[in-house]
């Protein structure tokens, strides 16, 4: 309980410190340095994006991709800009914001930096069922629309199966978050280890399949699959961004959030929620593109110095993280990776520098 008070009072202060902008009854916290890091994050994203766009087998200069995107060009431009290569990008773009605003809201719920979806089990749970999907037959028999709708929708039920079976696991009169924390690294080993006894089980030619998208591949993207991410995304985006100060609320403390008359229990299974739908989404689209989750909202807290980890920071953050990752995937070796071995080469050091700072914090 002090510890909660002590930060709602640190948070209240920096507040106070900071002018407000006053319009009519509407009274808001100017954040000059959120505002101009936010700013550098679009511009960098929209850069990652135009050079993610140029560079393939058939090249296409950068000032050849901008005028393109602006209604000009060739028509074999055109087509290889709108067609083969946007899909991938906004796929990518939206994997990256999915998971990092999952991130955000698991770690700011749980008060650990190490807590994130895929390391909880979450992205291992959607693995589960869209392996076995593939493995079966179901995800390399079924072509277009079918196949569109159902990768993900197994992945979700697979993630949504695996968060109800953590949390009552977890729930001993409420949730508490190294608890849960705990138990998600226990059954995230475990559905690793179905993982691998399905590829064992399975045919090779499904195997190899299930492989490349357990590694986190970008290379099946089209429009008929970023269309329904999309839509999903921003209407769970907009609802965890309308959930933003109960978010706030929820990091200093179980105590605080009911000393402030809210329903600690149903506001946080309700965000949870949320992040485990974002997580399927993404690992649906992409595969498990690993370290996402956790690595953007601790690098976005740290580029825009606020108190918890920023949603819409995170988010733009993750996106950067996996746009970069895919250019570099396709330009640094003379074969092509899938953009999750990237991500991964990145996120381990990330993680063992989490885990150096959180250890010297709690000595």
């Amino acid at each position: 309980m002090t510890v909660g008070l002590v930060r709602k009072t640190n948070a209240t202060a920096v507040a106070a410190a900071r002018p407000a902008l006053r319009l009519g009854p509407l009274s808001l916290v100017r954040r000059p340095r959120m505002v101009a890091v936010s700013a550098l994050l679009v511009t960098l994203l929209l850069v990652l994006a135009c050079v993610d766009i140029a560079v393939g087998e058939f090249a296409i200069p950068l000032g050849d991709v901008v005028e393109v995107l602006a209604g000009g060009g060739t028509k074999s431009q055109h087509f290889i800009v709108t067609e083969l290569r946007m899909p991938r990008v906004a796929t990518a773009v939206l994997v990256g914001a999915a998971l990092g605003m999952a991130g955000a809201i698991t770690q700011s719920i749980l008060r650990n930096p190490l807590a994130s979806p895929d390391m909880l089990g979450i992205t291992s749970g959607a693995s589960v069922a869209a392996v076995a999907l593939i493995v079966s037959g179901g995800g390399g028999s079924v072509t277009g629309a079918l196949a569109a709708v159902g990768l993900p929708v197994a992945a979700l039920i697979g993630a949504l199966a695996t968060a109800v079976a953590i949390y009552l696991l977890a729930w001993r009169s409420g949730v508490e978050g190294y608890r849960l924390v705990l138990i998600g690294i226990g059954i995230n080993a475990f559905l690793v280890a179905v993982v691998s006894w399905l590829l064992i089980s399975g045919r090779i030619m499904d195997v190899s399949k299930a492989q490349v998208w357990l590694n986190g591949s970008l290379a099946e993207s089209d429009w008929s699959r970023v269309v329904p991410l999309g839509v999903c995304f921003a209407v769970i985006a907009a609802a965890v961004l309308v959930s933003a100060r109960t978010l706030g609320a929820l990091r200093f403390g179980d105590d605080t959030v009911r000393s402030l008359g809210l329903g600690l229990q149903s506001r946080q299974g309700l965000l949870l929620l949320a992040a485990v739908v974002l997580a399927a989404l993404a690992t649906a689209a992409a595969g498990p593109v690993v370290f996402v989750a956790l690595a953007a909202p601790q690098i976005g807290r740290m580029m825009l110095r606020s108190e918890g980890e920023p949603l819409i920071g995170s988010a733009l953050t993750g996106a950067i993280l996996v746009v970069g990752s895919d250019v570099i995937a396709r330009t640094v070796l003379p074969i092509e990776l899938p953009v999750g071995v990237v991500t991964a080469a990145f996120g381990g050091p990330f993680l063992l520098y989490l885990l150096i700072r959180t250890n010297r914090k709690a000595t």
